[in-house]
């Protein structure tokens, strides 16, 4: 059974019960903040292993929570999975671009938002192999969530370091945008605005990793790979 703590942030009580009951159903442990101050509190007392978060909350709003805790050394690394009643395409964008795991929107089944969670923690979880990846002067430690360009630490989101894992993870290999969507966020790609997405966190990992940045090569009209170097 899991024992994985998440952390739910809905000021919405009828949400917060289901959530909750559902969560619970699965051996997960659940704490929840009403309001964004609170959750930003909890999140960086806490350190859940995932944190729930609706977009439109009293105080701080879903996004502001998001950038705080994505920009904190001890939130940075947990996954979000954003939780709201918007489903404009954009508003999905925007959550996804800020370092956001996955995105539900309501209403939504309990069903689907528990293999969202599962999904989730499995990808960030890992497979249990190899701790530490290496090219030249880039080291990744998958298990501490460090990563280091010449020995000088470098701080990336979730995201990217799950983009640039995936990237090393598959030694040289091309890796597709839609690979990758599917691979790093979980996704069926059907949006030409989430293709972009990949794209923008690539610059940005790019932008991060300064000297080793020339090593992500673009495969014109398919994706990306990572010229590997021993």
């Amino acid at each position: 059974m899991a024992k994985e703590i998440i952390l739910l942030i809905e000021d919405e009580k009828n949400i917060v019960e289901l959530v909750k009951y559902n969560l619970e159903q699965q051996g997960y442990r659940v704490n929840t903040a009403v309001n964004g101050n609170e959750g930003v509190r909890k999140a960086q007392k806490e350190k859940p292993d995932l944190v729930i978060l609706d977009l439109m909350l009293p105080e701080l709003d879903g996004i502001e929570v998001c950038k705080i805790l994505r920009h904190n050394d001890k939130t940075a690394s947990i996954p979000i999975i954003m939780l709201t009643a918007r489903s404009e395409e954009a508003d999905k964008i925007v959550g996804l671009e800020l370092g956001a795991d996955d995105y539900v929107t309501k209403p939504f089944s309990p069903r689907e938002l528990v293999a969202r969670v599962k999904a989730v923690l499995r990808r960030i979880g890992g497979d249990g192999g190899t701790k530490v990846l290496k090219s030249g002067g880039l080291e990744v430690d998958i298990e501490k969530h460090i990563v280091t360009v010449k020995g000088k630490r470098v701080d990336l989101t979730s995201k990217e370091f799950e983009l640039l894992k995936c990237l090393l993870d598959v030694k040289g290999r091309v890796l597709s945008r839609d690979q990758l969507l599917t691979k790093v966020w979980g996704y069926e790609p059907s949006l030409e605005l989430e293709t972009r997405t990949v794209d923008m966190h690539i610059g940005q990992l790019r932008k991060k990793i300064k000297s080793e940045s020339e090593k992500i090569i673009t495969v014109k009209n398919v994706g990306y790979r990572f010229a590997i170097e021993e």
